[in-house]
């Protein structure tokens, strides 16, 4: 299946699915089915209809739904990735960040976490909150201390204090 014919239906298809029209229009379906019922005895076989039906239709939005998001997801990453890039003092080591593994991202997690509380320590007692963070890649997660200068020590690439 063309991948570019596939992106442009699935947008589409989304586009569609999230109107009210859409929903007013399966409330509709929903509620003629219901409405059938006495006409056939709420049979098995009237029950079948909507059963088979909604999870027919669930399993494909499945994958519509996942496309789409694949794509809006990986969109603003980009546009998060040219941000940083763009951003004087910003962290380069925080481009696609994404596809670090988990291990690396909770080094960058955890720092932050810290940084954010001493930022809001500071707020509390009367200070600012305009500090550039200072994170490396060592597996200590150990920070310089302020006014440090950089420098590789064969242990990791560590990023400039802005």
């Amino acid at each position: 299946m063309n991948s570019k014919w596939f992106s442009k239906f699935a947008s589409y298809l989304s586009t569609m699915t999230g109107r009210p029209a859409t929903f007013a229009l399966a409330v509709f379906l929903v509620v003629t089915w219901a409405s059938t019922g006495p006409f056939f005895h709420y049979s098995d076989t009237w029950q079948l209809v909507i059963n088979t039906s909604t999870t027919i239709v669930t399993f494909l939005m499945v994958f519509l739904i996942q496309n789409t998001q694949n794509r809006d997801t990986a969109a603003m990453q980009i546009k998060l990735d040219e941000l940083i890039r763009a951003m004087e003092g910003a962290h380069n080591a925080l481009l696609d960040l994404e596809e670090l593994e988990e291990k690396d991202l909770s080094r960058f997690r955890k720092h932050y976490e810290k940084l954010a509380e001493e930022a809001r320590s500071a707020l509390r007692a009367g200070g600012s909150d305009t500090d550039s963070p200072f994170v490396d890649n060592r597996d200590g997660g150990d920070e310089q201390p302020r006014g440090a200068k950089d420098r590789d020590d064969g242990s990791g690439t560590a990023l400039p204090r802005a």
